[in-house]
Order: C-alpha cells, then sequence, then structure tokens
C-alpha cells in the first residue's frame, strides 16, 4: 500500500466576473482568475490544465509575457512568464518551462498596492527584458523592469522604475508601448473614472513625465491598446485605440514630427483643425489626432485589443501591425472592426455574440497569437470561443470552451453508476460533468465535459442528493429556501448519455420508452422549471408577441435536443434543464444538506438552525414523497449525514459538536421505524463531515478542531471511538472512505481540509475476524499544494466507494469555495 500516485483527470472552474481578467498567451495558453486561484486552459482540447495556489485574495488580472500581442518576439523562448494581481494588492510572478510544462512560483512583487490590482499591461523590449505597469484603486500606477533568466529556474532581476499617483480617480485601464523614433522612448497611456486618457512618457528605467491628456470620452475609459509603429505614405505612426462606458470607441493617432520639417509654413488644412495636443518625448515629438470614433455598441465597451502582428518575414523580426481592432461589449457581442479598402473608413466586419438571456454581457474579448480565434468572458463566469474556419472568406463558428462553477462549489454527488458527476454551487446552478470519449484522438481517450445544466435557480443552492435504485435519473436539490426540489432527467438527456458513455446497459431502451417528457423551459417569473412533453415537441407553441421581442417578460423557448459533442454555453444554459417533478415541503429555514440511502427508497434533509425543533431530519419516502419521519436529536444545522452502506444506520454531525447515529427500520412498505442509537459529542468545535466505512459499522468525522476521529457502532445502544488520527494543520472540512478490501478491512479515507489540501490515510484493522478490531491509520499521500484547491475543500466523493478487486485506480471527486470542481486518478499498488 505503500505506492500510491495521484494525477489530475479534470478541472471544472469558471472565470472570475472582472475586467482584464484573461490574458491569451504567446504559447497558446490562456489564463484566468478562478476565485484566488490563477487558472490555465488550452483552448485546443478545451481543458484546463492546472491551477497556481499562491493569491490569499480573489485574482483580478492576469496577464502573460508575452502575450498573443509580442507572439512574433516569442519564437525561440523556451520559458514563459505570466503576472496576476489580486484584488488586495498583491503582485505574483510565474514561470512556465515549454519544454516539460511545468509551472514554478518566482516571486512576489515587493511594495504591494494597499487596495485591489484593477489593470496589467506590459511590454516585452527584447527576449529577456520586459517593462510592466499596474494600476490599483489606491490611486497609484507602478512601473516595473524585469530581466528574465537565460536558464529556465534561474533568478528574475525586478526594479520599480516608477510609481506615479494619479489622484482621488483610479485607474482601470492601462497600455504600454514604444515610441518610433531614434531614441526608443516608452508611453504609458492610462485612463479611468476621470474620462479622460492621460499620456505618460519615460525612459526604460527611468522616471515617467505626464506628456498629455486627451479628452473625448463621455463616461469612465475601460480599455486601452497601443499598437505596434504603422509606416504609411512616409508618416511614421502610433495607433491608440480607446473605449468607454459611454459605449463609443475612439482610434487616436500619434505622428512622428519631423524635426526638419516644424519650421515651414503651417498649411491651413481641414486636418489641422482637428488635430490633438503635441506629445514631445525627449529629442522626438509626435502629433496626435483623432483618427476615427467607431459607433456600433449598444452597451458599456469594456475591452478593445488591436489584432496581434503577424510577420512579414521568415526570419519573423519584421512584422507588420495589422489594420484590425477586436471589441467586446455588455451588449453580449464582440465585434471586429477593419477601414474599409478605399475610403479608409473604419467598419464593423464581423459580429460574434450571443443570443441567449442568460448572457448578460461580455467583461472582455482577446485575439489568439494568429488571429484566428476569438475569446470572450462573460458575465456568467462563461467563455465563449469562436474560430474562424472559412478559407476564402471569414466564417467564424462557436468552439468548445471549459466550464465551472463561477462561485463556491457547495456539493457534489455521483451518479448511481458513476457515469457522471453532479455539482451544486452558490452560483444557483446545477451542472453535470461526464467523460466524454474523443473519437478522434489515438489513444482513444475520455475528456471530461459539462454536458447539461439540469437546474438554472434563482437562490444560492447548498446540497444535492442523487437518487439510487432502478428507474430514471432523479436529483433532489436544496437551496437557500424552505423547500427541497425533485428532478427526473427528460428524454434528450437519457440519449445524450448513451452517447457519452458509448455503453447502453444502463439506459435500457424501456426507461427512454416510458419517459415522456423530452425537456424543461425556465419560468419567466418563478422558480419551477416546467416541462416539455413528448407530444407537445412536435407542435411549437407560439409564446411570443411580436411586440414584447426580446423583452426580460418572454422567455424564449428551450429546444432539447441530443447532443453528438460536449454542448457549448448557449446549449448548457437554456436546452438543458431538468423538469422539476416535486416538492418537498416541511422544512423551517433554508436547505443545508441531503442524502439518499443506497436503495433508492429514502431521503434525508437538514435545514440551518438556531434551536432543537428546527435542526429535526425529514425523512421522505422515494416516489411518493411523502414525509415518513421527523428525527430530533440536535440543537443547531445538521451539517452532513450518510446512510450506511447497508442501510441500517443513519449518521448525522452537525454544529452543536455532537453526533447521532439512528437506526432504520423498513416496517412494510410505507412505514419506517428509527431510533436514536447514540448521540456524543465528538469533537471540540463544529463537525463539518462524516463518511461510512463502505465494508462495515465504523465511521470517520472531520470537524473544525482540526482532527479527524473512527469510531464504531458496537452495539445497538452503544458508538464507540477507535482512534484519532494525528491533528491536521488546518480545520477538516471533508472526508470520504474507501473501501479497499471487504475480507481485511482495509480502506483509504480521504481528507479535505479549509486550506484547500487533500490528504489520503490507509486505515488497516489488526487481528480479530476483521470487522470489530481496533483500526490503525498511517498517511498514504498528500496532494502536491499544485493539484489542490486554493480555498476550502466543501466535500469530497469516491466515484465507486467500493474498489472493485481487479482495477488498480479509483477516482475521488472534489470540490470547493475556489471555484473548482476536481477529478483525481489515484493508482493503488
Amino acid at each position: 500500500m505503500q505506492n500510491m500516485e495521484v494525477e489530475r483527470v479534470f478541472i471544472g472552474a469558471g472565470c472570475n466576473r472582472v475586467v482584464n481578467n484573461v490574458s491569451w498567451g504567446a504559447s497558446g495558453l490562456v489564463s484566468f482568475g478562478a476565485q484566488n486561484a490563477v487558472a490555465i486552459f488550452c483552448p485546443k482540447t478545451a481543458q484546463i490544465l492546472t491551477t497556481l495556489p499562491g493569491h490569499k485574495a480573489s485574482v483580478n488580472c492576469t496577464l502573460w509575457l508575452p502575450n498573443s500581442k509580442f507572439a512574433f518576439k516569442a519564437k525561440q523562448l523556451e520559458q514563459h512568464f505570466l503576472i496576476s494581481g489580486d484584488a488586495e494588492g498583491v503582485i505574483i510572478l510565474w514561470e512556465y518551462s515549454l519544454v516539460d510544462a511545468k509551472w514554478r512560483y518566482v516571486l512576489q512583487v515587493p511594495q504591494a498596492h494597499k487596495k485591489g490590482v484593477t489593470c496589467i499591461t506590459a511590454i516585452m523590449v527584447s527576449q529577456q527584458e520586459a517593462v510592466f505597469a499596474a494600476a490599483s484603486s489606491d490611486g497609484t500606477v507602478n512601473v516595473w523592469e524585469v530581466v528574465f533568466p537565460s536558464t529556465c529556474g534561474g533568478d528574475c532581476k525586478l526594479s520599480c522604475s516608477d510609481s506615479l499617483f494619479v489622484g482621488q480617480k483610479p485607474m482601470v485601464a492601462l497600455s504600454l508601448a514604444e515610441l518610433p523614433g531614434n531614441s526608443k522612448p516608452l508611453v504609458l497611456a492610462m485612463g479611468g473614472l476621470d474620462n479622460k486618457i492621460h499620456l505618460y512618457c519615460g525612459e526604460r528605467n527611468g522616471k515617467f513625465l505626464r506628456a498629455c491628456e486627451l479628452k473625448a470620452h463621455t463616461d469612465w475609459i475601460r480599455s486601452l491598446d497601443l499598437s505596434l509603429p504603422v509606416y504609411v505614405n512616409g508618416e511614421t505612426s502610433l495607433l491608440l485605440v480607446s473605449s468607454s462606458q459611454d459605449k463609443g470607441i475612439r482610434i487616436w493617432k500619434m505622428t512622428l514630427q519631423d524635426s526638419s520639417a516644424s519650421n515651414k509654413k503651417q498649411q491651413t488644412s481641414l486636418a489641422s483643425y482637428i488635430k490633438g495636443p503635441v506629445l514631445v518625448a525627449g529629442s522626438s515629438s509626435y502629433q496626435i489626432s483623432m483618427e476615427s470614433l467607431l459607433i456600433g455598441h449598444e452597451d458599456w465597451v469594456y475591452s478593445v485589443e488591436w489584432q496581434p502582428p503577424s510577420t512579414s518575414s521568415v526570419e519573423g523580426m519584421e512584422c507588420f501591425q495589422p489594420q484590425s481592432i477586436l471589441s467586446a461589449s455588455m451588449d453580449k457581442t464582440m465585434l471586429i472592426w477593419q477601414p474599409e479598402k478605399t475610403t479608409g473608413i473604419w467598419m464593423n466586419v464581423v459580429t460574434v455574440g450571443e443570443l441567449s438571456h442568460c448572457a448578460l454581457g461580455f467583461y472582455g474579448g482577446h485575439w489568439s497569437p494568429n488571429a484566428d480565434s476569438i475569446l470572450a468572458h462573460g458575465y456568467g463566469g462563461s467563455f465563449h470561443l469562436w474560430k474562424n474556419v472559412g478559407i476564402e472568406y471569414d466564417d467564424w463558428k462557436p468552439q468548445k470552451v471549459p466550464s465551472g462553477h463561477f462561485a463556491a462549489v457547495s456539493d457534489i454527488a455521483w451518479a448511481r453508476c458513476g457515469e457522471y458527476m453532479m455539482s451544486v454551487s452558490h452560483d444557483q446552478t446545477t451542472r453535470v460533468f461526464a467523460p466524454w470519449l474523443n473519437n478522434t484522438s489515438v489513444e482513444n481517450e475520455e475528456s471530461w465535459h459539462e454536458i447539461a445544466r439540469p437546474q438554472v435557480h434563482g437562490h444560492d443552492i447548498n446540497c444535492v442528493a442523487v437518487i439510487k435504485g432502478k428507474g430514471n435519473h432523479r436529483f433532489v436539490g436544496g437551496a437557500d429556501e424552505k423547500v427541497a426540489r425533485v428532478f427526473e432527467s427528460p428524454l434528450s438527456f437519457l440519449k445524450t448519455l448513451s452517447h457519452v458513455t458509448s455503453d447502453n446497459s444502463s439506459f435500457s431502451a424501456d426507461i427512454q420508452a416510458d419517459v415522456q417528457i423530452l425537456g424543461a423551459n425556465m419560468s419567466a417569473l418563478g422558480l419551477s422549471q416546467k416541462p416539455i412533453y413528448v407530444q407537445a415537441a412536435s407542435t411549437p407553441t407560439d409564446r411570443s408577441n411580436t411586440e414584447g421581442f426580446d423583452t426580460l417578460e418572454t422567455v424564449p423557448e428551450a429546444v432539447p435536443v441530443v447532443l453528438t459533442e460536449p454542448p457549448i454555453e448557449e446549449q448548457l444554459a437554456w436546452h438543458t434543464l431538468w423538469p422539476e417533478s416535486h416538492k418537498l415541503y416541511g422544512h423551517g429555514n433554508e436547505l443545508f444538506s441531503l442524502c439518499c440511502d443506497h436503495d433508492g427508497k429514502l431521503v434525508a434533509s437538514s435545514c440551518k438552525a438556531q434551536s432543537a425543533s428546527v435542526a429535526e431530519i425529514w425523512l421522505w419516502q422515494v416516489g411518493s414523497w411523502k414525509s415518513v419521519g421527523r428525527l430530533q436529536s440536535h440543537s443547531l444545522t445538521v451539517t452532513q449525514m450518510e446512510f450506511s452502506h447497508d442501510n441500517q444506520y443513519l449518521l448525522a454531525v452537525s454544529r452543536d459538536r455532537h453526533f447521532s447515529v439512528f437506526q432504520i427500520n423498513h416496517k412494510g412498505t410505507d412505514e419506517i421505524n428509527y431510533q436514536l442509537v447514540a448521540k456524543q459529542e465528538a469533537h471540540k468545535r463544529i463537525i463539518w463531515s462524516c463518511s461510512w466505512n463502505p465494508f462495515g459499522h465504523e465511521f470517520a468525522t472531520g470537524s473544525r478542531d482540526k482532527t479527524v476521529k473512527i469510531w464504531a457502532v458496537e452495539t445497538e445502544t452503544s458508538v464507540k471511538l477507535l482512534l484519532t488520527l494525528p491533528p491536521f494543520k488546518s480545520s477538516v472540512t471533508a472526508l470520504s472512505w474507501l473501501g479497499l478490501d471487504s475480507r481485511s478491512n482495509r480502506g483509504l479515507l480521504a481528507v479535505g481540509m479549509e486550506n484547500g489540501l487533500i490528504e489520503l490515510w490507509n486505515l488497516n484493522s489488526r487481528g480479530g475476524d476483521g470487522h470489530l478490531s481496533v483500526q490503525t491509520a498511517s498517511p498514504a499521500i498528500k496532494f502536491d499544494p499544485f493539484l489542490c484547491h486554493v480555498s476550502s475543500v466543501q466535500r469530497l466523493s469516491w466515484r465507486n466507494p467500493q474498489k472493485s478487486e481487479d482495477s488498480e485506480t479509483v477516482q475521488l471527486a472534489s470540490c470547493g469555495a475556489d471555484h473548482c470542481v476536481r477529478i483525481f486518478r489515484v493508482t493503488v499498488t
């Protein structure tokens, strides 16, 4: 049992809902903030590759060095770097080695900001040097020069060039560029809450001086981007594009003034009337003029970005700036703007976007390094990717992207045969993740994707229980409301699932024949999801009035379809809902935990409670959904419950530091007898979690007092403490017991903690007949922090709690407050 390996199978996470959060690197990978973690995903596979632990607050900004803008300078680079800034002002530098795809924490930038970082911009001066600037809500902008090591793992040299105080109205948009000219001075453009664009000039390692300001926007500046130098008609100029909450996009031109021509008599032309200020940097001066105003968005424009430069030569050092801009807005669209060939007037040439009600708009848009794809991230923590698949003409098609929750994930549950995993979150959604067999790949390996979103709710969801037993797939969900809701799988999901698993045994045709419901619709103002029947689906109903087009009152009809490839966000948010079949009324407060027995006959539920009368556990009969019992024992919230694997006992743990074990007897079909076997104060603080041994009547409890204890039910009336594991470094928030061998009663206990880390412990029996013998515990493995959560682990769950003899590997699922759902493969040898 000593050799054990853990590898990452899947990470599902949503993007933090802030501007400037996403960066597409020259490495081809995309970085984004997911709560306190920096997450990295690969657009080719639509999988999140890893999360980087280090920040103690929500990550606001990420930026690759080099990003897609400087991909032309990154051809020979062996290591790329990433900067991330968080809501407490901390900035961290990371190193990514392309050779072995390994990440390394390099350093935390000294002199952290006093408030959150709002924006980071950078410029690659050479292959080994970069200058970056960071703006913060504390009203400062710091400029740093960084020299990268020539070898992987070397030291970075970091020096602060300047710290600019910009006043009470902080800056939220920055852009850096090298000005054309002999001395190559740097220009820093910044914009923010005072509606002006401020330009500062400086040398690479010297101070930055305020040069001029541009006034034209009438609301907050949201995004700025400086181009590479553009050479047209013998003029050398730099272009700046700016976007604002006034819904407009403006293009500014900075033209290098010829010093010899300055004494010539100025000809009076129309152009000279619309010229702006002159920017003086060192010995050069630049005439600024407004080139164009782009009107096309109907809401705040959160980001604008020049198309990444393309190389004109094979060596790749010469490059030119394409005249093309990508903009993303809260009006749920991304537009590509280009000047018309003959007139030079900037036109919108490509429009992509979401026509669903769920998106609520985009926080930012980004080009891929070779400009054949564009990526947006939206209000629902979601990504939206389009790729230009056209050959002769543009044809932008939506692509698969990773997805996940955008708030703390509160609970997970495996399907009864482990075909999929269900998760619920405070983002008010229930999601289903499943392995999708890639027919394209050679190894025929499976990749996990979100395949359905059964519930989109109006309350934070706290708990979920999948109904075991025969019949259709069902689950019960409990949110911040007093009713539990029962959902049943529609026909479209069953058929999709038979595609996914390519194993048709569990979905025998008779289940599908019995299911008369194709999908579900959102109700416009209520919280229930209404069924769409198979017969009704063939005759489309006209629900919308023509005049009430696209208002919040009209909810478009869902179109449930059988998915043959992993769905994208619009399909998930609308067309994969499950109908609600029952509501379970009884609790006096918001629901907190749920569990189902292993035969699929009973569901137990508990709610938030401050008194004994409210803290009772309700038992519901599956099918009739009648209340068949109210178990009284605790005086505060019951935090977790679990039935023993022979369904003889129900274990409950509570905030009142006690656990209770109830004996459950089924009398006839409708009657249940239950009695309290034992109640005991087990820990010094809240007990967060519990788990039964799949092969016996032992169980584990984990608490805020940083301990895990193993107990055994000895007789009908007593529970005995078998052993206490050595104290952990952090509160224990999640436990899950895996049975390895029924004869020797050997097991593996997964322990999840408040600091996000996970450990596995061997549990062995000594002597006796295996079952009622004292157990010994020894640490099996501690997960690498790069594999783990970065905030509290909320729940752990083994895919099949009883390991089959022939399999070497088992899968463990976890969810956490860091918005992540994770699946690990544990190899037990």
